[in-house]
């Protein structure tokens, strides 16, 4: 019975700490500056239908979404526009894996777009930029 009285805490504890655990906005960093550093590599992903409907070259599609995962990572990792900045993440992996279908790139994106889903879902936790400057705004409107 006692384990399960240390079971609850820790498990009471943990909640705080979750959301930044499950804030997975370094991957999308890394991957990132991957995309910038080795741009050449990432070519071959990239489906012939995407580079037609884009209009883009597979270099360029490689650059801008090499430019998009670092800011919305960065916006991610501070926690500020969580919301806004995990939807679009998410619905950017669904697109990929919806283009690219059932494989290890297709699985592996399933699951940090659902982590990333998870983060929207649940919004700003207490580590974010946003909680930070919503009750700033509070304290600030009260006075």
């Amino acid at each position: 019975m006692q384990f399960l009285k240390i079971d609850d805490l820790v498990s009471e504890k943990m909640k705080t700490y979750a959301p930044i655990i499950v804030r997975i906005a370094i991957s999308f960093l890394w991957f990132g500056k991957e995309q910038l550093m080795n741009a050449e590599a990432w070519t071959g992903l990239i489906p012939e239908s995407v580079i037609s409907i884009s209009g883009m070259s597979a270099l360029s599609f490689v650059y801008s979404n090499a430019i998009s995962e670092i800011i919305f990572g960065i916006l991610l990792l501070v926690g500020f526009f969580t919301r806004l900045s995990a939807i679009f993440l998410a619905l950017k992996l669904f697109g990929i894996m919806f283009i690219i279908g059932y494989n290890d790139v297709g699985v592996r994106d399933f699951g940090l777009a659902m982590a990333t889903l998870s983060i929207f879902l649940y919004g700003a936790d207490a580590w974010c930029l946003d909680k930070f400057l919503e009750k700033k705004n509070t304290t600030s409107s009260t006075l």
